[in-house]
């Protein structure tokens, strides 16, 4: 089963995962998301597992790849929708989802993933040594 990937403007892709994805679908999935995303120059992408009951250890290790995947292409991640029994048994199972961002609902994730867009844009500046009709700056 193919796996639906929304773009909801211009910068921004949405996919949602359904409980009835299997290993093969999430492969393709990953190999489709990435493509897809690359071809958009995509700023933006929110995974939404709210509607897994179960993920496995290759599960986590797929969607914790695509989301590197996709941060190498220029993209931000936001994976939203973890249930708690989920959570549990990720924990458990030692996985965790590296350098992804999580929230609890789609809502939150559209929000966190525009501020990780904006500070995409703007990093943070080196701190500078101040000019001359500045004073010094003390922490």
């Amino acid at each position: 089963m193919r796996v639906p990937i929304l773009r909801l403007n211009a910068r921004v892709l949405l996919v949602a995962l359904g409980a009835d994805i299997t290993d093969e679908g999430v492969m393709d999935f990953q190999a489709a998301l990435t493509e897809r995303a690359a071809a958009m120059q995509a700023r933006g992408v929110v995974i939404d597992v709210s509607a897994l009951d179960l993920i496995d250890s290759f599960m986590a290790r797929v969607l914790n790849d695509s989301a590197r995947m996709l941060r190498l292409l220029g993209a931000e991640v936001v994976v939203c929708g973890i249930q708690p029994a989920v959570a549990m048994t990720l924990v458990e199972m030692g996985s965790r989802l590296v350098d992804v961002k999580t929230t609890f609902t789609l809502e939150r994730a559209l929000v966190q993933l525009d501020l990780l867009m904006a500070r995409a844009l703007d990093p943070p500046a080196a701190a500078e040594a101040p000019g001359e009709d500045e004073p010094p700056r003390h922490a």
